[in-house]
């Protein structure tokens, strides 16, 4: 009980400020020209909103075009406005709406220079790739002086941190999962046995594009808000060393052991999407779909190499 109300009074101390959310500005007016060169890369963020995609080269756009006729393919077949998620504008624009299918993209455009011209016939290739941002998330591992191991008190202090440290974060808008709990005995240096609680749990900022509106200062972000988790979670374990020294009394039953905090930095992607700074450099450190001849069977960063995938996002070989 008294460490469980030491606990509770750290949180107090250490969550006293608020922390505004927010993410990225949107680029809505941003439009990709065609090539008929070679098949431009188009990067749409999952379950996003396209970039404007014209059917056109950089040399049409600046021509007129007498009677021209667009015409958009996709991964599924012909593109038009009666899908609610395709819009295709009169002058042949393409936006695809919460996208999730890559893969290849023509638009074909038949049209004359001059109205005593025969019609020419042109076909732009876009490759479209679904991307996501990584989940980026610490992993922290520390050990506490626990009760013996078959002991109904660890389990309601196991509870109890994981409750306390969720609440420091909280205001972040990030979230507290516990990994894993063991409890183990512990052979000490020129000493006997002691019980002592093995605890790893991730600490992964939430993107919630509901609250971006209400900040537009780069500390809103999701790394920046992470960072901070992360020194509150480190303030946290540092004031339970610092109360204990201060403190008179005899140390309880289940204490942190000082100096076992230890974390890391974890990047992973979803399963099917991987980083490829080489393959995509306009997107290096993008989660990106994994092509034809690739996948990604779990939370890596890579997508491996498979001759027999022939879709994206292939999550097994």
């Amino acid at each position: 009980i008294v460490v469980l109300m030491l606990l509770f009074s750290l949180l107090t101390v250490l969550s006293s400020k608020r922390f505004l959310r927010s993410a990225g500005p949107r680029h809505n007016g941003l439009k990709i020209v065609g090539s008929v060169v070679f098949p431009v890369k188009v990067y749409v963020k999952l379950n996003h909103n396209s970039p404007r995609i014209l059917c056109l080269t950089n040399q049409l756009r600046n021509l007129e075009l007498i009677d021209p006729v667009f015409q958009w393919n996709g991964p599924g077949g012909g593109l038009s406005s009666e899908n609610s998620s395709v819009q295709v504008s009169p002058t042949g624009t393409l936006i695809l709406r919460h996208f999730n299918l890559s893969g290849v993209y023509t638009c074909s455009i038949v049209y004359k220079l001059t109205a005593m011209q025969p019609d020419k016939n042109l076909v732009i290739k876009y490759l479209i790739y679904a991307y996501s941002d990584p989940k980026n998330y610490y992993e922290f591992t520390a050990r506490y002086h626990a009760a013996p191991c078959n002991s109904s008190h660890n389990i309601s202090f196991e509870k109890a941190l994981l409750q306390i440290l969720s609440k420091l974060v909280a205001e972040l808008s990030c979230e507290v999962t516990l990994i894993k709990s063991e409890c183990h005995h512990v052979k000490m240096q020129r000493g006997g046995l002691q019980n002592e609680i093995f605890f790893t749990f991730s600490v992964a900022c939430l993107d919630r594009e509901e609250h971006n509106r209400l900040c537009h200062q780069s500390p809103c972000d999701a790394f920046h808000r992470l960072n901070k988790a992360k020194h509150l979670i480190e303030r946290f374990f540092k004031q339970q060393v610092e109360v204990s020294r201060k403190s008179s009394e005899p140390l309880s039953e289940i204490y942190y052991i000082e100096g076992t905090l230890q974390m890391v930095w974890v990047d992973r992607c979803y399963p099917g999407y991987g980083i490829n700074a080489q393959t995509h450099p306009d997107c290096p450190e993008c989660c990106v779909v994994c092509s034809p001849g690739s996948y990604n069977p779990s939370n890596g960063i890579h997508c491996l190499r498979c001759d027999s995938s022939l879709i994206y996002g292939a999550t097994k070989c």
